[in-house]
């Protein structure tokens, strides 16, 4: 295949949980741009229908915006059978969605900590497992999973008081790797991104004025000295998504600026 050939997605249909906004809206443009037909999902369709309406306009493919709570068994279920009813197939899965609140640790409520493992693990595993279903059915398939960097350390208190999404996310990295092994059998690759920090709505509060000491702080144990936006991140999706990384699986891939080399 020539080099450009190998990163087109023309013909592929891509699911990608929480498209509407901040990383997977990232994802999702680029994979349109590269030709693939989207199913995206969150539980807000403002967001969706806003993202799905500009994405049409600027490459023309097909978009499906559908409502989903990952945390509800019952909307995975007819998110995956929509996306099958609606183009037939799905070629590539982006397990983007997740949640996070923020608490100090001592005091920091078992519900919240339920709460995160539903959305953050639990989805993640029910959803792939249906669409891995349908990926072994059509001869093969792609999933990209979202972890963090926040998998393989721990985070400040007063920057990220989340004490539970940092286990949530190292999980996501070992369930990548088993998966990867599990599924190669039926063609199917399973890799995941490692975000550092991104200018998205999650990360908006560090750059109030009351948090300038850390947002300083943050930057500077950035090698690259930035935060990272959307072309950082849709070049690298479709890389995974495409037949560009044919020969990769089980990998997780940190997309940081540097932030895990110091």
């Amino acid at each position: 295949m020539k080099l450009q050939d190998l990163f087109r997605l023309n013909g592929k249909v891509a699911l990608i949980t929480g498209g509407g906004r901040g990383i997977g809206r990232f994802i999702a443009t680029g994979l349109a741009e590269a030709g693939a037909d989207l199913v995206i999902a969150s539980r807000k369709m403002k967001n969706l229908e806003t993202t799905a309406e500009e994405i049409r306009k600027n490459f023309g493919v097909r978009v499906l915006p559908v409502a989903c709570d990952l945390a509800k068994e019952e909307d995975i279920e007819r998110l995956v059978s929509t996306a099958v009813e609606q183009f037939s197939r799905i070629d590539i899965l982006v397990n983007n969605a997740g949640a996070t609140w923020g608490a100090p640790t001592l005091e920091f409520p078992l519900e919240r900590w339920d709460q995160l493992f539903s959305v953050n693990v639990r989805g993640v595993w029910i959803l792939t497992q249906k669409v891995a279903r349908v990926m072994k059915k059509q001869g093969g398939g792609n999933i990209i999973n979202i972890s963090s960097i926040m998998a393989f350390r721990g985070s400040d208190e007063k920057i990220h008081p989340a004490v539970p999404y940092n286990s949530t996310k190292a999980a996501i990295n070992l369930l990548t790797m088993n998966l990867a092994v599990k599924l190669a059998p039926y063609k199917i690759r399973v890799n995941a991104i490692a975000p550092g920090f991104f200018r998205t709505d999650m990360m908006t509060y560090i750059e109030k004025p009351e948090f300038k000491e850390e947002y300083e702080q943050m930057i500077g144990l950035i090698p690259m000295r930035r935060v990272g936006d959307i072309d950082d991140m849709k070049g690298l999706a479709v890389f995974l998504a495409s037949d560009a990384s044919a020969y990769m699986t089980g990998q997780v891939v940190a997309n940081d600026g540097g932030y895990l080399a110091r």
